[in-house]
């Protein structure tokens, strides 16, 4: 990405970007060729999981091409002759691919129970690169400065009703998950059990308040500025909201995917008619309702917690909309010579 950032606006970039596509997408190929050909080992089915790899890199391949992009563009606010959209797209098809080979084809609850449980060393070296790689994509000081591209992030002041709508929607997101859970344990009650024996063992070592404060900050901050701050706005919604759910590969194929799906969509809402500083608090309230609630001397104050953000966020919503001016008004009319 640094690279395709610093060949923007030269005549040669397209070449140096198809150069840089085409030798990723060529290597993901032969990883799943060699794997295939290599001795199995784990809880995976590698035939599936090679193969998966192999057709990802075939598709990334077909991005290096022009017209695909052009097609593209018309379903997504890319701009196909930018070399930093364009290789941003292969890189997004060959992580979205590769997820979904590992989710779909491995027992990732059960490789997720060999490793050791997580610290705050590990999270952080888990969650900063999400962090580097979207200040990177943006060309931070190759291009933009520290200003520009946070304002390029979304990282800006908020509104004081983006602040409250944040904290509303984080309960709205937990009373969701919630009900997922319940349904879970309904239609699921197996797989359930499995993916709550593989959070605690995980995130275990995190129950202090340094570990509380770390899972909701650093996933909060580092990967809202990825998928809501950088990737969003040249994906598209439903693409981000997605690439987002893959990656949470801690839950299988579970009812916690299509929840996190859900939840990466309405942080993308968010983020469309707020901004990012917006996603992240809502994300990182969302991470500390969880983490207190996660216990079952907290579930009542979790509710209790998300019944007044949901109340504070429809009042101060409402009041919002009280005080806006009415159409044709003198008010609307000097706010928008101002803007003029």
């Amino acid at each position: 990405m640094i690279t395709a950032n610093a060949v923007i606006g030269r005549r040669w970039a397209p070449h140096v970007t198809a150069l840089l596509a085409g030798f990723t997408a060529g290597a993901t190929f032969l990883l799943g060729a060699f794997e295939l050909t290599g001795p199995a080992g784990g809880p995976r089915n590698p035939t599936a999981v090679d193969i998966g790899y192999m057709v990802t890199g075939l598709v990334a391949a077909t991005l290096v091409s022009k017209p695909v992009r052009e097609w593209l563009s018309r379903y997504i606010p890319i701009d196909p002759d930018n070399p930093v959209h364009s290789l941003a797209l292969v890189l997004a098809v060959i992580l979205l691919g590769t997820q979904v080979s590992a989710i779909a084809f491995t027992d990732v609850l059960a490789a997720d129970l060999k490793i050791p449980p997580l610290n705050i060393g590990d999270l952080l070296a888990q969650e900063a690169p999400f962090a580097v790689m979207a200040f990177a994509g943006v060309g931070l000081y190759i291009r933009r400065s520290f200003a520009a591209s946070s304002d390029r992030l979304g990282l800006v002041a908020p509104a004081w009703w983006h602040i409250t709508l944040a904290l509303g929607a984080a309960g709205a997101f937990w009373i969701l998950g919630e009900v997922s859970l319940w349904l879970s344990q309904i239609y699921t009650p197996d797989l359930t059990a499995k993916v709550q024996t593989t959070s605690d063992h995980l995130f275990g070592g995190l129950g202090g308040a340094a570990g509380i404060a770390a899972i909701a900050l650093l996933p909060g901050f580092c990967e809202e500025l990825l998928f809501r701050g950088a990737l969003q706005p040249r994906l598209g919604l439903l693409a981000t909201s997605l690439l987002f759910a893959a990656i949470h590969t801690e839950y299988g194929l579970s009812f916690d995917v299509a929840t996190i799906f859900l939840i990466a969509i309405g942080l993308g809402l968010i983020r469309r008619h707020a901004n990012t500083t917006a996603t992240i608090t809502c994300h990182v309230a969302y991470n500390l309702l969880a983490s207190f609630t996660i216990a079952g001397p907290f579930q009542i104050g979790g509710y209790v917690v998300t019944a007044a953000l949901l109340g504070v966020s429809a009042y101060a919503m409402w009041q919002r909309r009280r005080l806006q001016p009415a159409p044709g008004s003198d008010e609307e009319t000097a706010a928008e010579e101002a803007v003029r």
